[in-house]
Order: C-alpha cells, then sequence, then structure tokens
C-alpha cells in the first residue's frame, strides 16, 4: 500500500490555521471529525492519545516535519490527515525548527507492525528535500497526493 493510499483530497489541509504545537494537532483531529472518520472514537479520545503520545517526545521528526500518531482500539483502519503551513508552527521539534507538513495517523491498536511501518515510510519519504519542496509549492490537496503517491513509501498490510 501507497502512503497516499491512506488519504483523499478531502483529508489534506492545504493552509493550516494552529501556529503552535498542541493547536496544530487539534486542528487536524478536528478536521478528522468534521469528515466522520473517527467512527466509535470520540475526539477526546484520540487527543488524550496524542497528548500522551507527544508528552514523552515531541513528534517533530526535524527538517519542518511532524508525525503525531497514536493507537486506538476503537478504530479497524489506519486512519490520516495532512496539513501544511506554510508560516510554520512551532512544534518543539527535535531541531527545534518550525513545522511545515504534518501527517498526523491513528492506527488499530491490533496492528502495530502497520503503525511501525506507517512511521517508518513516513520518515523516509519527508526525509528526501526535493518531496518537501514539492510540497511546499503543491497548489492543490490533488498535486499534494500525487507528490506522495510517487514516492516509493509502501507500507507493508498485514494479512
Amino acid at each position: 500500500m501507497k502512503l497516499a493510499s491512506l488519504l483523499t483530497p478531502k483529508q489534506v489541509v492545504l493552509e493550516m490555521e494552529s501556529v503552535d504545537h498542541w493547536g496544530s494537532i487539534v486542528e487536524l483531529v478536528e478536521h478528522l471529525q468534521t469528515l466522520n472518520m473517527l467512527e466509535g472514537e470520540t475526539k477526546e479520545d484520540i487527543l488524550e492519545a496524542l497528548h500522551s503520545r507527544e508528552d514523552q517526545i515531541s513528534t517533530g521528526i526535524g527538517s519542518g516535519v511532524a508525525i503525531p500518531h497514536a493507537f486506538s482500539d476503537e478504530i479497524d483502519n489506519v486512519v490520516a490527515v495532512f496539513g501544511r503551513s506554510l508560516k510554520g508552527i512551532d512544534f518543539e521539534a527535535l531541531d527545534n525548527a518550525p513545522v511545515n507538513f504534518l501527517l498526523l495517523f491513528v492506527v488499530p491498536r491490533k496492528q502495530y507492525h502497520m503503525h511501525l511501518q506507517t512511521l517508518a515510510a513516513i520518515a523516509k519519504m519527508f526525509n528526501n528535500c526535493e518531496v518537501r519542496r514539492e510540497l511546499a509549492e503543491a497548489q492543490s490537496a490533488e498535486c499534494v497526493l500525487e507528490i506522495l503517491g510517487s514516492r516509493p513509501s509502501r507500507i507493508h498490510t498485514e494479512r
């Protein structure tokens, strides 16, 4: 499965409003909620799981990228949303640089290996400065998905 297959154009926020770490996570979770993608799960449960994860160490991995993520017992498939902030978000990233790209995802707890593979695929893709440049210049959600879909970011699903 390609990373882009986790997203639809509606799951791409081209210009986030939030300027801080926690506000950006809340904004993306609320976006998923408006799309009715958190079936069986409440916004509060997801935010609590994400907050617990962020309390350990920021998921801002550097180079303008953050990958907030959490587990859920209430979902059957990975739920994801991509957010972009051209002005940058103070995300307390490992390199202290502002974050421009966030890929938030929630994984069913029973799919732990999917979680690790998703994290690795995202980190590898966003490590490429050309990908980050193209995403910054993308004019539409469809362009974002095309960029994400054109890169080798295979995630192996469990059978």
